[in-house]
């Protein structure tokens, strides 16, 4: 009789802790829900932690326009020309004072306001970690267009992913900018799969470079990082459009990153934040009330 009962006794306690894990993961969206039914801006949430049943999204599979995000996957694709031989990070290039246009945000232009000699490793810094624009379509140019870096991602897999324009045509017209967008999921999925670095999708010396990059980043201090201990790494890359001139509205505060959790977990998080009435700071308290919501699940585990 013993060894019949024992399969029913398993069952009732797997049974037991999948719902208990469900219920966990749903009481994390609801508390999401509540911090964006609250707000007036369309906003799209993904999360995925280290085990299968640490994943939510909300509005997920939503476009959303990219803004600076795109930032990140064109240092990708940078480096992937790299890692293939066609180009190096000491290599040097030349941004005329031409290139430094005044509507574009530009530490390069600030510090160097006649131009000057970079190398590549020194453009994807500035262009990533302080979301430099001129440095971004300098980028751009050594791939040939804003589209090799769809492609490439393309190649990988990555379906809900659009590049078409760069940093210049999308700051000269605010329609355009939608014309570069991702979904949360799909921003979650390029994040895990290049961090996991799983198939050797980077060397480790881009690997290293890009990470270290990406948790030095600077701008966004009061998004995904705003509300978690000071000390915490942060993987991440911003993103803004700024308001619409006639209607106020703003089109996307963005952030998407790796959070690295005290036990040596992370998990990766995507937040876009549009069509938004609200201000700025409102804006991007929305994204640091989601990853505070996200941090105290996991630390709570």
């Amino acid at each position: 009789m013993k060894v019949k009962k024992t399969p029913l006794a398993l069952l009732v306690l797997f049974i037991f802790f999948t719902e208990g894990y469900a219920q966990e993961i749903e009481t994390l969206k609801l508390k999401i829900e509540d911090v964006i039914n609250s707000k007036k801006a369309v906003v799209g949430v993904a999360i995925n932690g280290m085990e299968p049943k640490d994943t939510l999204s909300i509005n997920g599979q939503g476009h959303f326009p990219m803004q600076s995000v795109f930032k990140f996957p064109i240092a990708l694709t940078i480096l992937s020309e790299i890692d293939k031989g066609n180009l190096s990070l000491d290599q040097k290039i030349e941004i005329k004072k031409s290139e430094l246009l005044p509507g574009l945000w530009s530490p390069i232009r600030e510090k160097h306001p006649e131009g000057g000699i970079f190398t590549i490793a020194e453009i994807i810094e500035y262009t990533v970690a302080l979301s430099d624009n001129v440095g971004c379509d300098a980028l751009l140019r050594l791939l040939g267009e804003p589209q090799a870096v769809e492609n490439y991602f393309s190649s990988l897999g990555f379906k809900d992913f659009a590049v078409k324009i760069n940093e210049e045509t999308m700051q000269g017209n605010w329609d355009l900018q939608f014309l570069n967008w991702t979904t949360p999921k799909e921003a979650n999925k390029i994040l895990a799969a290049f961090y996991e670095n799983k198939n050797g999708l980077l060397s480790k010396e881009s690997y290293d470079f890009i990470w270290n990059i990406m948790k030095g980043t600077k701008t966004g201090k009061n998004r995904l990082r705003g509300q978690l201990p000071e000390e915490t790494i942060v993987a991440h890359k911003t993103g803004w459009s700024g308001k619409h001139k006639e209607t106020g509205i703003t089109a996307a505060v963005n952030n998407i990153g790796i959070v690295f959790l005290p036990n040596g977990e992370y998990f990766a998080i995507s937040v876009f934040v549009s069509e938004s009435p609200e201000d700025f700071e409102t804006n991007e308290k929305i994204i640091a009330d989601i990853s505070k919501a996200a941090w105290d699940y996991f630390i709570d585990k």
